[in-house]
């Protein structure tokens, strides 16, 4: 019944050593059973259900613990999986994930992402550079703006022309006008480009129209899919990632997640490296959008650097993934962002294209300069 394999998820632990020793017991107990430890008797459930202390040991500013769980709890579900590794302590302070050790045989059930770097670079035809991605700016434009910005960003040589995140079903820009245009024009540019561009719909929504919206924008030709797993839910991305008809790459933005990852200076959260970048690709993300240091974000140099090594740290058959920095990137930082990313990366602009001057064809082919000379 109870196999004996284990995972292990590391904490990092605020207060003395006394009060750190506590919280790694109360983890064990909170995280599982849930249930008075002192009247628990000899058996399965305190040999092996119960959480185990594997490592504590003291940090420059806290302490380290790794504490192991029989993989059979999770149910081999992300839901249940996320739960026994941040459920109810996420509630409790002083607590924040650092990083997850999982076993083959509690990767074995998750698919991962579809695609991961090795399959977007085939998809786009894009062999060794960073890959380039934009989002439609600003909301408030109708569908045909929006589509003739698509069109733009495809004559300019631009990889991946998304959706901003808050662009919905709104009156100004309905969703299936929205795709139906925005897919053409690409379609449009492509044909006279001869590259291969894609245009990547916002399918957040409320969970009732998530799998119709998805539907709608692969049949109409979209390239992949925009998703903000801290809204519709973490295993909502996984299942349109395993959606074998719908089969497209999976996008996943940052959009209500800032609170888990915000606050790991005070000890508590999630770290940048596990959120953005193991539970990402365990969510079958091919792609995850977060903020680049020294933009309008507080994300640091450290910390970007820490969610690029999340995204390729091995993890059985699970993907590598592409980072994809944003918010508030400018063309001036290129150069300093290729320094930290290499070129397994998607650059991701947004407002910053547009400033670089009222020809956008011409400021994505700069932008596509940028990169097409590091070939």
């Amino acid at each position: 019944m109870i196999s004996g394999e284990r995972f292990i998820v590391t904490y990092f632990l605020t207060g003395s050593e006394k009060e750190a020793y506590a919280k790694a017991r109360d983890i064990c107990v909170e995280q599982t059973v849930e249930y008075p430890a002192e009247l628990l008797g000899p058996g399965l459930i305190r040999d092996e259900i119960l959480g185990r202390i594997e490592s504590f040991e003291k940090t420059a500013d806290g302490y380290r613990v790794a504490i192991s769980y029989a993989i059979e709890i999770t149910a081999y579900e992300l839901t249940q999986f996320l739960n026994v590794v941040f459920g109810n302590i996420s509630i409790k302070p002083g607590i924040r994930v650092e990083k997850l050790d999982l076993p083959p045989a509690l990767l074995a059930p998750f698919k991962g992402p579809r695609y991961g770097r090795e399959g977007l670079r085939k998809l786009l035809q894009v062999d060794k550079r960073p890959l380039l991605f934009v989002a439609l700016k600003p909301m408030g434009l109708t569908a045909e703006q929006l589509g003739e910005l698509a069109y733009q960003c495809a004559l300019g040589g631009i990889d991946i022309i998304k959706d901003d995140h808050g662009l919905s079903d709104q009156v100004f820009a309905p969703f299936e006008e929205r795709v139906l245009r925005c897919t053409a024009a690409v379609e449009k540019a492509n044909k006279e480009t001869g590259r291969r561009s894609i245009y990547v719909p916002n399918v957040t929504a409320a969970f009732q129209e998530i799998s119709g919206r998805s539907r709608f924008a692969k049949e109409a030709g979209a390239g992949g899919l925009l998703v903000s797993p801290a809204l519709t839910g973490l295993d909502t991305m996984r299942y349109l990632a395993e959606d074998d008809t719908l089969a497209l790459p999976v996008f996943s933005h940052p959009a209500f997640q800032g609170s888990y990852v915000t606050a790991v200076n005070q000890g508590m959260g999630i770290a940048h490296y596990a959120l953005y970048g193991q539970i990402s690709r365990l969510a079958g993300a091919d792609a995850v959008i977060y903020p680049n240091f020294g933009g309008r974000f507080s994300f640091s140099r450290e910390e970007c650097r820490s969610i690029a090594a999340g995204t390729q740290v091995p993890m059985g058959h699970i993907k590598t993934i592409f980072p994809s920095p944003g918010g508030g990137m400018t063309m001036e930082k290129v150069p300093e962002m290729l320094e930290v990313y290499g070129k397994e990366v998607v650059f991701l602009m947004g407002g910053g294209l547009f400033k670089q001057g009222t020809d956008l064809v011409a400021n994505c082919r700069h932008f596509r300069q940028l990169v097409d000379n590091l070939e």
